[in-house]
């Protein structure tokens, strides 16, 4: 379970992308977009991560964050178990990009569970993910953020948790 009050948990920001996800609360900024809280707290001293066009972003720009890798070999972990991972993204504002998630294993093969465009409404929002696949091949999650067309975009991540301590 990562709520991001202290750090990422573990999160680690892909050298790949174009920009990275950052920490932050909602009583540091006035940049217009995001949530009013995070979701943990629902106050806004409470941390999420976000990503926000800017000056430095051109739209489809990209930015990734991947889970811990997640063991087959962990009983807890196998996919017939039902494992999931459960999150609250907010996305809100008139130049949201996009929002992917996918899951990818050890050998790069990725697979979209969830492709977000577009306003999503000014509130947390509560997904739960089925991770899929065979065997026992070890596997990480993915948030992808794209960045939107103008500045009034903003995606926020908070309470990123997998199901059964997998």
């Amino acid at each position: 379970h990562c709520n991001f009050e202290f750090d990422l948990c573990g999160w680690k920001q892909d050298e790949n992308d174009d920009f990275d996800w950052h920490l932050r609360t909602s009583s540091t900024t006035n940049l217009g977009t995001g949530p009013a809280t995070d979701h943990t707290l629902q106050e806004p001293s409470g941390h999420y991560i976000f990503i926000k066009s800017s000056f430095f972003q051109l739209p489809g720009q990209k930015a990734r964050i991947s889970s811990p890798v997640l063991s087959r070999k962990n009983k807890n972990c196998k996919v017939r178990e039902g494992v999931v991972i459960i999150f609250y993204y907010h996305m809100y504002g008139a130049h949201i990009g996009s929002l992917i998630i996918y899951q990818k294993t050890t050998l790069k093969h990725e697979k979209i569970l969830l492709n977000l465009t577009g306003n999503q409404g000014n509130f947390w929002q509560r997904k739960a993910l089925t991770l899929s696949g065979d065997g026992d091949e070890d596997f990480q999650v993915v948030f992808e953020g794209i960045a939107g067309e103008g500045p009034k975009d903003g995606i926020a991540l908070d309470d990123l948790t997998f199901s059964r301590e997998c």
